[in-house]
């Protein structure tokens, strides 16, 4: 039985409560369903939100909060990489095996600019669901519009993680380097 529609500011406090205390994403429709109302509706909360400064973020897997709080203790860097298509889920998996999140992909744009894709990879589930759905999706990579050249943000609670992925991006020569 579906859930009766709930008002707009509960609703989006409930979406900012139910994503703080999740540590995977939550998608759309099973916030949708559980507030009564339709994808689109919580597509519109989302941007609500944003514009309210909630550190929400949209991923190919569902929405995530941000806590600034927990930010403040991970160590980022941006990544320059280049490789073929077949070779993005070792690319993807060499970083989580290193302890790493791939927080987005970067590409610069001839026309549109930076273009950005928000992933929040953290384990080798994350890679392999990432995979399926651009796989069953048919859907184009962004490196695809950049010769397979492209930026990863990424970040982990210890340096020392973010130079062990790095060096085994070299090794495989995936971390991009001056020709």
């Amino acid at each position: 039985m579906p859930q009766q529609r709930m008002p707009g500011e509960e609703r989006r406090s409930y979406i900012i409560n139910k994503l703080k205390s999740q540590t995977r994403p939550v998608t759309g429709k099973t916030l949708a369903d559980e507030t009564g109302v339709s994808r689109q509706v919580i597509v519109t909360d989302m941007a609500l939100l944003k514009t309210a400064e909630e550190p929400i973020i949209a991923t190919n897997r569902g929405y995530l909060y941000m806590d600034k709080q927990e930010d403040e203790t991970l160590h980022r860097k941006v990544i320059v990489c280049e490789h073929t298509p077949e070779q993005t889920e070792e690319e993807l998996q060499i970083i989580v095996d290193s302890g790493v999140t791939v927080v987005d992909v970067i590409v610069e744009h001839s026309f549109y600019g930076e273009l950005t894709g928000s992933l929040m990879l953290q384990s080798r589930f994350d890679v392999e669901q990432f995979i399926s759905v651009i796989s069953n999706e048919e859907a184009s990579l962004l490196s695809e519009l950049t010769e397979g050249i492209h930026l990863h943000t990424i970040e982990a609670d210890d340096e020392q993680k973010i130079i062990q992925a790095c060096e085994r991006l070299r090794e495989a020569g995936i971390l991009y380097t001056e020709k």
